[in-house]
């Protein structure tokens, strides 16, 4: 094919924008914007709140376990605290259906890795594999749905515990000492920023136990403020999420423990 003189294109034209080229032509068009021509549709399901703190010896994680369809409860025992390996951690805030995918394939690349190089992947390409999914995503977030902003949280010897959020585009940003995401985040983050810059109480001080209380505290607050968090139901028992990871590898909070240290108030 001839290659066309850049000036025989009509002079509105911009090379490289399609849209300019179509108008150039007469013909009035708009590129969607994102969620456009979906809001007819059924509503997403939401998955949130998650945070991840560190503390004397390991990293915790926790979420809650409501999942919601615009103001529709549509799951209350949901899982977002995710194991990926014996010392990885996944919390996921978005849709579940794709968080949940993303997870798996992380988990399963992971376990291909160990096997076929006889070594752990190391925590740099794990953050790495994260970014890589969340931006294979990009053709869903445009469309307005499968946003997923996720949180990591790995250990390993030399540098103990460390966490890292994720926007929806896979950018990584590590936390010094907690993260969190989610729709009740803001109330979580307000919380502990005025803790450890007013108050002077460093999160690494804490111990395990006291780590989880603190947790099961900060998702009460959420679900306070924001209907998309659940909180507490002893009578169901429906107790949120919670995982930690040391020197041993990833640990669940058994029931009977989150019943010991649920707040009083």
């Amino acid at each position: 094919m001839k290659n066309l003189p850049f000036n025989a294109f009509p002079t509105q034209f911009r090379p490289g924008d399609f849209s300019s080229l179509l108008a150039a032509n007469g013909i009035d068009w708009q590129p969607p914007s994102p969620g456009q021509g979906l809001t007819a549709g059924p509503q997403q399901t939401q998955a949130t709140t998650v945070l991840a703190i560190k503390f004397a010896g390991g990293v915790l994680m926790a979420g809650d376990r409501r999942a919601t369809a615009g103001n529709v409860v549509v799951y209350d025992r949901a899982d977002k605290v995710l194991p990926l390996d014996d010392f990885t951690l996944l919390g996921i805030a978005g849709v579940p259906a794709f968080a949940w995918e993303m997870a798996r394939m992380l988990s399963h690349s992971f376990k291909y890795f160990r096997r076929s190089q006889l070594q752990e992947l190391s925590l740099e390409g794990k953050l790495r594999s994260l970014s890589a999914i969340l931006r294979g995503n990009l053709p869903w977030l445009m469309q307005g749905v499968g946003i997923v902003a996720p949180i990591l949280a790995s250990w390993e010897e030399a540098s103990q515990g460390r966490l890292f959020t994720y926007d929806p585009l896979g950018a990584e940003f590590e936390g010094v000492s907690y993260a969190t995401s989610g729709s009740g985040s803001g109330v979580i983050e307000a919380i502990l920023l005025h803790r450890t810059r007013y108050e002077g109480k460093p999160l690494q001080q804490l111990n395990r136990d006291g780590a989880i209380a603190l947790a099961l505290q900060l998702l009460e607050a959420a679900a306070d403020s924001d209907s998309a968090t659940g909180g507490i139901r002893a009578a169901a028992g429906i107790y949120p999420s919670v995982h930690w990871i040391d020197g041993l590898g990833v640990q669940t909070a058994p029931e009977s423990l989150l019943k010991k240290l649920q707040p009083t108030i």
